[in-house]
C-alpha cells in the first residue's frame, strides 16, 4: 500500500470510521475455515528465524491471492497490474468487478482499499480494510494498512494495538518490531 496524506478529510468523522474499525479488528473471529495451507504457514510464521519471515509472508500472500477461479485470477492481476501503473481509478475499477462477481474473496477488497487510499479516499479504504478483514482476520497486509492510517490519523496507541496484533503473527518480523519500539517510545514520550 503507497501511503499518502488524508487531504484534508474532516478528521472526527476519520477518527469515527477508524474507532469503528479498531473494534472489529480487535473483536473479529474467523469466519469460515481457513485452509490448511494457511494454517500451516502461519504456524511456521510463528516459529520462523528473522531471515524466513519475507519468504513465509510472501507464500501467505499468494495463498490470499488464490481466488480458485481463473476469471477472477484475471481480475485481480488486472487491478494489480493498475496499481502498479499508478492507475488507481482504473485499479478501483477492476476490483469492484472482481468484488462484484467474488465478494467472500478478501483479496478484492484489500486491492480496492490499496486504490483508494491512494485516490486520497480514505473513509472508502478504511471500509475495505474492514471488510478485508472481516473476510481474513489474519490478513497481513489489511493489518498493516490498519495500523498506518491510524498513525496518519494521530492515534498512536491504536496503531500500537495492531503493530502488536501483527507481531504476534509474526514474532520474528524485525520491520514490525521497529515499529512498534519506535511507537512505544513515542508514547512513553507524550506521557511524561
Amino acid at each position: 500500500m503507497r501511503y499518502i496524506p488524508t487531504m484534508g478529510m474532516k478528521a472526527n468523522i476519520i477518527n469515527s470510521i477508524a474507532t469503528a474499525l479498531c473494534v472489529t479488528v480487535g473483536f473479529s473471529g474467523p469466519l469460515g475455515a481457513q485452509t490448511e495451507r494457511l494454517d500451516q504457514l502461519f504456524e511456521q510464521l510463528l516459529e520462523a528465524e528473522p531471515q524466513q519471515v519475507a519468504r513465509i509472508e510472501g507464500q501467505i500472500i499468494t495463498e490470499f491471492g488464490n481466488s480458485g477461479s481463473a476469471s477472477m485470477d484475471l481480475l485481480r492481476r488486472r487491478g494489480e497490474d493498475a496499481l502498479e501503473a499508478a492507475e488507481f481509478a482504473v485499479a478501483v475499477e477492476h476490483f469492484t468487478a472482481l468484488i462484484d462477481h467474488a465478494p467472500n474473496f478478501a483479496e478484492g477488497y484489500h486491492g480496492r482499499a490499496t486504490a483508494y487510499y491512494n485516490l486520497g479516499l480514505i473513509g472508502p479504504a478504511i471500509d475495505d480494510l474492514r471488510q478485508t478483514l472481516v473476510l481474513q482476520p489474519r490478513h497481513l497486509g489489511a493489518m498493516t494498512g490498519v495500523a498506518v492510517i491510524l498513525e496518519e490519523l494521530e492515534r498512536p496507541e491504536d496503531a500500537l494495538e495492531i503493530w502488536q496484533q501483527l507481531a504476534a503473527f509474526s514474532p520474528a518480523d524485525e520491520e514490525i518490531a521497529a515499529v512498534i519500539e519506535r511507537l512505544t517510545t513515542q508514547l512513553a514520550g507524550e506521557t511524561l
